[in-house]
């Protein structure tokens, strides 16, 4: 027979389990905003390091666009060695040539995002980021608003935000690099409006990975927000640099704390190019 439930005790199990775990992230070591490729790998490699690791994700669910390979073909192409990423996580890849490797885009997004979580990190999704928390010279935090605030009509969007601390803020929004358009704007940051280039996979690739930096002090961009505030091409549907440029922001961010991680001697190689 199954547990008979009351709809109040439904009620408090949600509210108190969430609002206990919001007190206590409402400072963490580095915040990653977004939960794509780049994001899910940076948040597993921090939290793996023993970081406290917040994700903050705008959409109801994770993964930005993983979840579709490319053109809704539910298909991902990885490369070598960036491919070792998700094998790591338990999905091994078929080699489709030499060097190139494809697998279901939904159970590779599973995977990557329960792996995050298993390692430590915790998610709020549902939550955007309106701004950015500084002090003098750097960013020390962002601030939130539920994403549907966003949705509704003006003359009822006198909802005001709150304000999450962190060490680090990582930039994982993809395309939009909508951390560092907000810090661009208010805090006049000396970086490119972001604007992605055209085509060019390969370019696009290495590029990616080497533009994966703190542009600001506490603020470091991975993924296609590294790719799109350097104006560099675009890749399409690989997505090798995402994962890489993941472990690379991780990497950034520890050094803060005097950690280190450990990183698969091939990848380590493509980081350092």
């Amino acid at each position: 027979m199954m547990k008979e439930v009351d709809e109040t005790t439904i009620t408090r199990a949600i509210a108190e389990e969430f609002l206990k775990k919001f007190m206590d992230y409402t400072e963490s070591d580095v915040i990653v905003v977004g939960s794509g490729p780049a994001g899910v790998t940076a948040a597993r490699y921090l939290a793996k390091a023993g970081v406290k690791t917040l994700i903050l994700e705008r959409n109801i669910m994770m993964g930005g666009g993983m979840w579709q390979g490319g053109m809704l073909f539910p298909e991902m192409v990885v490369e070598a060695p960036a491919h070792k990423l998700v094998e790591e996580v338990g999905f091994k890849m078929k080699e489709y040539e030499k060097g190139v490797y494809v697998g279901s885009s939904p159970h590779i997004s599973a995977k990557l995002i329960a792996a995050a979580m298993d390692a430590g990190a915790v998610v709020f999704n549902s939550l955007e980021v309106k701004d950015v928390i500084y002090r003098k010279d750097r960013i020390t935090g962002v601030v939130v608003n539920w994403h549907a605030v966003s949705m509704l009509p003006p003359f009822l969007t006198c909802v005001d935000p709150l304000s999450l601390k962190s060490k680090v803020v990582i930039d994982a929004t993809g395309h939009q690099a909508e951390v560092a358009r907000i810090a661009k704007k208010k805090l006049r940051l000396d970086i490119p409006e972001p604007l992605e280039g055209s085509m060019w996979a390969v370019e696009g690739e290495k590029a990616t990975i080497r533009n994966t930096r703190e542009v600001y002090p506490g603020l470091i961009v991975c993924g296609m927000a590294s790719n799109s505030i350097g104006g560099l091409p675009r890749m399409g549907p690989l997505y090798g640099a995402m994962f890489i440029s993941g472990v690379k922001a991780a990497k950034l961010a520890l050094e803060k704390f005097n950690k280190k991680i450990k990183i698969d001697s091939e990848i380590e190689e493509v980081l350092e190019v």
